[in-house]
């Protein structure tokens, strides 16, 4: 029996979570196109060219693409990289990392104990968690990060963990517990999780993770909330002349800390 796990909104296109064939061994391509032969008239079809596959929890992009030969026993799980027309994560590099921002919908378990099992189970990654609040869109996260990584580089953090640094950047502060309890995630809210490392392992967390995840845009119109929790006042705003004027002032107050 090979099983099929559906995550995110590839579920849509089959109306369960799971499809299991009663098969000794098939290549991933004819799986694929038994998929997409089983999809009902009116439901969505999988969009082959935008979608994670892991194998037994293994990106196919590093064994042997569509070619890979799945087996008796083998568990497939998909997730689309695109939902609903937007997508489920954002990447970009820095320097030399690579950075993948993802949304985490408000879900039953908590976030801070998704958080730290991510840690645990994926040691050479960098993963940290921020209130959606608190990003004001993917360019303030990214220049956020980037000072953060510069940072990290140059030895000047705010903290022995880059993660953390990020956090207390994110909020403004330079207290540990002010930053976790002003923009650490939070039950009951979105949250923006950044995640840094190899884009295998990286595609991996997100296989497993699917269920959890929300197209990461638009990001919410958060503003006035900003301006007041940093205490931007219109005067201030007037005298930045550029076109994101609350972003500039967001990445300045977390440039600006010292350790």
């Amino acid at each position: 029996m090979i099983t099929v796990k559906l995550l995110g909104g590839s579920k849509r296109s089959f109306g369960s979570d799971k499809i299991e064939f009663d098969k000794k061994s098939l290549i991933l391509s004819d799986l694929l196109s038994l998929l997409q032969n089983m999809v009902q008239d009116g439901r969505p079809s999988i969009d082959t060219g935008n979608i994670i596959i892991a194998i037994n929890g293994v990106d196919s992009s590093v064994l042997n693409g569509n070619k890979t030969l799945v087996t008796d026993g083998d568990v497939i799980s998909i997730i689309p990289v695109v939902h609903g027309g937007t997508k489920l994560s954002i990447s970009f590099r820095i320097s030399n990392s690579r950075v993948e921002l993802f949304r985490l919908g408000k879900n039953r378990v908590s976030h801070r104990r998704l958080l730290d099992d991510m840690r645990a189970r994926y040691p050479s990654l960098l993963i940290q968690g921020v209130r959606a609040k608190y990003v004001l869109s993917s360019r303030h996260a990214r220049r956020v990060i980037e000072v953060s990584l510069e940072a990290q580089r140059v030895g000047t953090m705010l903290s022995k963990k880059t993660e953390t640094d990020m956090l207390m950047r994110f909020a403004a502060t330079r207290q540990i517990s002010g930053a976790i309890d002003k923009a650490g995630m939070r039950e009951g809210e979105d949250s923006i999780l950044i995640v840094i490392g190899k884009k295998p392992l990286v595609n991996k967390l997100c296989s497993e993770i699917g269920h959890a995840l929300k197209p990461v845009e638009p990001f919410p119109k958060n503003d006035a909330f900003l301006k007041k929790e940093f205490g931007i006042r219109r005067k201030e705003l007037g005298c930045v002349l550029s076109a994101n004027p609350i972003e500039d002032l967001l990445v300045e107050r977390s440039s600006v800390l010292i350790r």
